[in-house]
């Protein structure tokens, strides 16, 4: 049992990415977010994708927040009353099961919530909303959001974005605008209930969204910041996170 400043630190709940994942040990991907967490002054505590509703309630209410990650597969888009693009990747319900219940818990207790990439997407339609489910060939002059894994050695994207003044993600940048990394081919279409947009692209594409429903912190953001080391936005995402739970907003 942890003690001293270890039991101190918010217990931030995040999700494995994929069953398949979790299933065969492959953490590479995953650990760039409890790096993250850990940086930021939380203490990660890992959520299993195989927890049956009881014992992940429990594990939920132990909790002070949570960060849903990103992840290869793609919402199952009947969830939004939409048919599958050919391009939509296979959902994974183990996943979608874990982060839907997990967020019911987060939105009924006020928990902070910092939602990323596919994340984002799940939060999105988890209230209601819909997605562009292949930005490159729904999405007119588009710019290059997804990063092509199978070319070896092909540079990750970063396009600009422009932030709303007065949001969470401008008081995390300390600006009306940023440089983000982008890893992915799906995005928010229609927000759901009480998701202000708070950032997009120069296409348009939503970029981050923000919880308007009631004085709770929950943030989406369509980019990978546990990937951007080093960089002062995007700790301060995470530091805002645990601000939120310690009940002050960031301070870097």
């Amino acid at each position: 049992m942890p003690t001293g400043r270890e039991s101190q630190r918010p217990r931030i709940g995040i999700p494995y990415r994929t069953h398949k994942e979790e299933l065969s040990g492959e953490r590479a991907k995953y650990e760039f977010y409890v790096r993250s967490v850990e940086k930021a002054g939380g203490s990660p505590v890992e959520v299993s994708l195989g927890l049956a509703s009881p014992e992940l309630g429990r594990l939920a209410r132990s909790l002070d927040a949570i960060v849903l990650p990103g992840s290869p597969a793609d919402v199952n888009p009947e969830r939004y009353g939409a048919k599958r693009h050919a391009k939509t990747a296979d959902a994974d319900a183990a996943r979608e099961k874990t982060d839907c219940e997990l967020l019911e818990h987060c939105l009924a207790e006020g928990k902070p919530v910092l939602a990323i990439c596919y994340g984002v997407q799940i939060l999105n339609v988890y209230l209601g909303g819909s997605l562009v489910q292949d930005i490159g060939s729904e999405w007119l002059q588009s710019l290059p959001h997804s990063w092509e894994r199978g070319e070896q050695g092909a540079p990750e994207p970063f396009h600009s974005i422009e932030i709303a003044a007065g949001s969470k993600a401008a008081e995390a940048s300390g600006a009306g605008g940023a440089t983000v990394n982008s890893s992915h081919h799906q995005a928010v279409r229609k927000p759901g209930k009480n998701l202000r947009i708070t950032a997009r692209a120069a296409d348009g594409i939503v970029e981050a969204v923000e919880w308007s429903g009631d004085a709770n912190w929950i943030v989406g953001v369509q980019w990978h910041p546990e990937r951007m080391t080093e960089d002062t936005f995007s700790e301060n995402l995470f530091r805002g996170l645990m601000n939120a739970v310690l009940g002050g907003g960031v301070r870097a």
